[in-house]
């Protein structure tokens, strides 16, 4: 039974005989290249060549004994490569067929190279199937091969031998050399494609990437990490990363015990004498989970780390005399009050000191001698120090002496002996002598617990006391001095029932645009209407309300009546403006804090993006926590800020992680920014971080002109304070404003 004649075959003869050819004529290719042009052409077939030949090279080891010869083309039909028997080799080449000849159906008739490109699939010419006599004596095999990612051909592979040998399994052998050099050409050119990206990513990456083999040798070193730590690549790679001082122990960990580490914060100083601080991360590499390496990376935060550290020196520091200022000694005494709280009965004692007779000398001689008197007097003060006391400037000529962790109470009399003695010589400023005394309060911290506020004004009062008595002098405090009405308002049972009889009540503060001008947003502010004592300020009842267990309660009505307020001054057609509201420390740490804001939105209709609740610092200690509860505040749709800003601890890096829309800057910063240049340094600061971390910056307590313009030119995003308006009722408020907000 004879079998059919394949379609390609009659097709190609047909071409063949319509053209004229001769079958008993040897036809032989017409075209070759130059040894140049097949130089070239090799040198740009390298990477497929090597491929082709390998698995060509494979099969025929694997038909060993057989005289076959292998024939490489490229996509157009040129021949690259013929290995194999080097008879057949030796006698076609004297048919013109050889490296660099073209062929062509048209010069060379049926022949298998042009046919495998024109296939979709692996072929047979054996024997009569060629259209010339003189290959009937021989059996020929081919298939193309492609990138078969794009379906793009780039040559063929086809076998040649003596008829006799002809086998059908030659084809399946053939295919799958050619399945097998189809797979290893697309992973080549992925592995390629994937080196380029990494070589990409690792070269325009900001961060510093480091990556080392299972045995801890680097393998790669970036150029920023090259920039970042002053280290030549060729200095670094195929070293032991564990011999690095600063990140061996933890690439060793990460080797050997699999572990990982993320925001290390790495400090070391470069080749060039420069500091250089990073977050470095690590973890190990796997592949099928096996681990195979390390990888490390290096993020420079050395401009973010130097103004925070300008920040925190500024926010608690005078300028003047490099001494702590108010807010850093405050916080140190209500670190060890706090410490009270847990047991410990702590020998403390504070010491205000306020020059004598200052004012005149600074009218009467100029600001700038008056300067330079403050620093003489700090210098005769730093003298008296004992070993475990600090010493702050309060601002213009008060001073103020913490006193810690003494055996007796005559140890504090000893320092105000001693400071007094200091006064006791003139002071030399610019030829001039003056003489100048000092009058002091001492407030000795009591057997019980007593708040920050209070021992200062103990201090505080004791101080005008010894100069109500003569100056030049100290008083120690007494109960008996203390002026009653100076006291909070202490009345637990009315508080109580201040909710119950809706005596509370909110005022409203207008915050402006910097740029516009108008009015976006106010802030919601609780007053007492007290049916006794009047309108008390949050000042006097809020601590009682936190010592009582109520703030909680008082919180969630202020976000309610908020919500309220502003959902009705929409629906009156006011446009719509948000509305701030303080958060509690008892009210934050709450866990229905989330539930209960959803469902006042939910009940009043406010959109969410139209309420802004306002953190202090202190409340982000809680660094898990607080993150948790603010991404899903966040989540509903509700704006952030940090309210007093500048006057905690809370790490600068947090802000970044934060959600948060906002900062505020509190009213302390903002009050002297027109005679503290401290002050004006700490605000450009925190303008400056903010809008780097794309948060907006709200200013409040603005009351002057000057303060406003300050304010505009560095780019302030909103003003809040009494140069526009105080706090007022929604009625008045509505009166007002209601004109300007028309929809």
């Amino acid at each position: 039974m004879s079998v059919k004649e394949p379609k390609y075959v009659t097709e190609s003869k047909r071409l063949c005989k319509e053209s004229g050819m001769d079958p008993n004529i040897i036809a032989s290719p017409k075209k070759f290249m130059t040894k140049q042009e097949l130089y070239s052409k090799r040198k740009s077939y390298s990477d497929i060549l090597s491929v082709v030949s390998y698995f060509s090279n494979k099969l025929l080891d694997s038909l060993k004994g057989t005289p076959i010869l292998i024939v490489i083309s490229d996509s157009v039909g040129y021949l690259l490569d013929m290995v194999g028997d080097e008879t057949i080799k030796t006698t076609v080449e004297q048919f013109g067929i050889k490296q660099g000849s073209l062929f062509t159906q048209e010069d060379t008739g049926t022949n298998v190279i042009s046919l495998a490109l024109q296939q979709r699939h692996p072929i047979t010419l054996i024997g009569e199937d060629h259209y010339h006599r003189f290959l009937f004596e021989v059996a020929c095999y081919g298939a193309a091969f492609h990138y078969t990612d794009e379906d793009n051909l780039l040559g063929s592979v086809c076998i040649m031998m003596p008829i006799v040998f002809q086998n059908p399994l030659f084809l399946t052998m053939l295919s799958q050399v050619v399945d097998s050099i189809e797979r290893e050409l697309l992973l080549r050119k992925q592995n390629k494609k994937l080196n380029i990206m990494n070589q990409i990513m690792l070269s325009r990456t900001r961060n510093g990437i480091v990556i080392t083999d299972e045995k801890g040798i680097t393998t790669e070193f970036n150029d920023f990490a090259q920039k970042i730590s002053n280290r030549s690549r060729g200095s670094v790679l195929g070293k032991r990363i564990y011999e690095s001082d600063l990140t061996g122990d933890y690439f060793k960990r990460v080797i050997e015990y699999e572990e990982k580490y993320e925001n290390e914060e790495l400090k070391f100083i470069n080749e060039n004498g420069d500091k250089v601080v990073c977050l470095f991360d690590a973890q190990p590499i796997y592949e099928d989970d096996k681990l195979i390496g390390a990888f490390g990376q290096f993020r420079d935060i050395t401009d973010r780390y130097l103004i925070e550290e300008k920040y925190n020196y500024l926010a608690y520091h005078d300028d003047l005399t490099g001494l702590p200022n108010r807010r850093y000694i405050q916080k140190e005494i209500e670190t060890i009050i706090k410490r009270n709280h847990v047991g410990n009965n702590p020998k403390l004692a504070i010491m205000f000191l306020d020059l004598d007779r200052f004012k005149i000398i600074n009218d009467t001689f100029g600001h700038s001698n008056g300067d330079i008197l403050l620093t003489k007097v700090t210098n005769r003060l730093v003298e008296c120090l004992g070993e475990n006391d600090k010493l702050a400037r309060l601002g213009g000529d008060e001073f103020i002496f913490l006193l810690k962790d003494f055996e007796n109470d005559h140890y504090v009399i000893e320092i105000a002996d001693r400071v007094l003695e200091q006064f006791k010589h003139p002071f030399i400023v610019n030829t001039n002598e003056f003489h100048t005394t000092v009058s002091i309060g001492i407030a000795i911290y009591p057997r019980q617990t007593i708040t920050l506020e209070d021992f200062m004004v103990y201090a505080d009062t004791a101080m005008y006391k010894a100069k109500s008595q003569g100056k030049n002098g100290y008083v120690v405090y007494t109960s008996d001095m203390f002026n009653n009405s100076g006291e909070e308002i202490k009345f637990e049972s009315d508080i109580r029932k201040a909710l119950e009889n809706n005596e509370f009540r909110l005022h409203y503060q207008p915050q402006v645009c910097n740029k516009t001008g108008r009015i976006v947003g106010v802030e919601a502010l609780i007053r007492w209407n007290h049916p006794k004592y009047g309108l008390i300020y949050p000042d006097k009842f809020i601590k009682l309300a936190e010592e009582t267990g109520l703030i909680t309660e008082i919180g969630e009505w202020v976000i309610e009546q908020a919500c309220i307020q502003n959902k009705k001054w929409q629906n009156l057609g006011m446009g719509p403006i948000s509305i701030a509201v303080n958060l509690s420390s008892q009210q934050f740490f709450k866990l229905n804090l989330v539930g209960f804001v959803k469902r006042v939105l939910d009940q009043t209709g406010l959109n969410p993006k139209y309420l802004i609740l306002e953190i202090t610092e202190s409340m982000a200690m809680d660094f898990t926590y607080s993150l948790k509860v603010l991404r899903q505040l966040k989540d509903i749709g509700i704006c952030i800020s940090i309210d007093d800003f500048g006057t905690g601890y809370s790490s600068l890096s947090y802000l970044k992680k934060f959600p948060i829309d906002y900062l505020k800057i509190d009213r302390s910063f903002v009050r002297d920014i027109m005679e503290d240049n401290n002050d004006v340094n700490i605000v450009k600061a925190i303008i400056t971080l903010a809008h780097n971390l794309g948060l907006q910056v709200i200013a409040e307590g603005v009351e002057t002109k000057e303060q406003l313009e300050f304010l505009k030119k560095n780019n302030c995003d909103k003003i809040q304070g009494y140069f526009f308006s105080k706090p007022i009722e929604a009625e008045q408020f509505e009166q007002i404003y209601a004109p300007m907000l028309q929809k």
